[in-house]
Formats: C-alpha cells, structure tokens, sequence
C-alpha cells in the first residue's frame, strides 16, 4: 500500500478523532464560562478547589450536553441517522444481564485488591466532592450528575462516536478498544494510579460489551450501575468511616 493510500485511509480516524476534541473543547469552554459566571467571576476559587461538589456537578451539567450537541452536529454532518450511527438501541436481554454480571464481578475484583494491598477503595476526591456537595445543597443534584449525566455524555462520547469511528472489525476492535479506554481514563486525572486503573479496566469492559451488544444504551446502563456502585461506597465512607 502506498502512502499516499495509508494516508487516505487514515482520514475517516482523524476526521473522528478532530470531531471528539472539538466537542472536548468546546464542552471545557462551556463548562468554565458557566463556573466563572456561578463564582462571579473569581477563577481563583474555582482553581483553588477543584473538588468541591458544587463546582464538580455543575460541570458535569454543562460538559456533557455540550460534548453530546457537538457530537451530534458531527454525525449531522455525515447525513447519518444518530440512533443508528451512535448505537442508540436496547441490546438483548441475555446480553445485558451478562453485561451486568460482569461489570458487578469488575467491582468486586478491584475492590478486592484495593483492600488487600492497604489502598484505599474510596479516593480523596469522592470523599470532598461528597462532603462539600452535602454541605452546600448540592448532593441530589450530584447523585443524579454522576450516575445519569456523566455516563451519558461519556459513553456517547466514547463507546458511541469514537467506537463508530474506529472499530469496523474485529482486527480494529482490537486496538480501537484499548486506545478509547485509554483517552477515556485519561479524563479521570482527579483519582489516583488505582482509581485509573480501575477505570481502565471498566473501560475495557465496557469496549467489549459494545462490541459483543452493539449498543451503547447497554454501555450507558453498565456505566451508570459502576458510577453508582461508587457513590454508594462514598456515602458510607463519609457516614461510617470519615
């Protein structure tokens, strides 16, 4: 093959990749135009506490209804039906139920390991992202941010758009799953090495699922019952353990 052909060939991956960043970009830029505009314009105080659960939810808010609108221009662009092309659709019964078992086995694995090597399960920044949302009002809100909103955003992002775009095979599956469950972890900067490497983890489990599903309303749901899994476990860190 050519050069100029490999070139040709890696349009479509690009093109695909370029749409996620912009919608990446343009959600960062949302996000903190709507923080500027809830802390009256004091950026310092949005640096100085990142965790803070107001400050976390209403990211979570703007980010993902930005991110999804970009990425729904974007398969506008291709002409293409976005239920279809995003795998909006429900998997079959068999296929979920497995779905589940295995993100339930994923949790249980890591936290197993999290406690027999002395980490801990619950990381600093769910305890202060937790504590100060109950703090401020914001709690419900968070709950709903973390297990519907996020999971939404992020898996029409990830095992919706870039999936489309970079798996047309099963040779493609295996190296189009890990290298979106990497961007993807790579999102989750505020957790620790373990935290990330749970999250790796997931994310691969949750490649293999689109795959073997071809749904992402099942990924979603799997993403929704791993966030809240999670959340629970801050709730009675916080109220047991803090």
């Amino acid at each position: 093959m050519t050069i100029r052909a490999r070139l040709a060939g890696a349009i479509p991956y690009l093109a695909t990749f370029a749409w996620a960043f912009a919608a990446f970009v343009v959600a960062q830029i949302a996000a903190l135009a709507v923080l500027l505009w809830y802390r009256h314009g004091d950026l310092g105080a949005i640096v100085a506490a990142p965790y803070d659960g107001a400050i976390v939810t209403l990211s979570v808010f703007v980010l993902n209804p930005a991110s999804i609108a970009v990425l729904l221009l974007a398969v506008q662009f291709r002409d293409a039906d976005p239920v279809e092309y995003l795998a909006l659709v429900p998997p079959r019964l068999g296929t979920a139920t497995l779905g589940a078992i295995g993100i339930l086995i994923i949790i249980a694995a890591t936290d197993a390991l999290l406690f027999a090597s002395g980490q801990a399960i619950v990381s600093s920044f769910q305890v202060v992202s937790y504590t100060t949302a109950a703090a401020e009002g914001w709690l419900p809100l968070m709950w709903f941010a973390t297990v519907i909103v996020a999971p939404a955003g992020e898996e029409i992002m990830f095992r919706g758009y870039l999936f489309r775009g970079w798996v047309h095979s099963r040779r493609g599956a295996w190296i189009g799953i890990p290298l979106i469950s990497l961007l993807w972890m790579g999102l989750h900067v505020q957790y620790d090495w373990t935290g990330m490497a749970e999250i790796l983890a997931a994310g691969l489990y949750l490649g293999w699922m689109r795959w073997r599903s071809r749904s992402t309303l099942l990924t979603f749901v799997l993403h929704a019952l791993f966030n809240l899994e999670g959340m629970f476990e801050t709730m009675a860190q916080v109220k047991h353990f803090f």
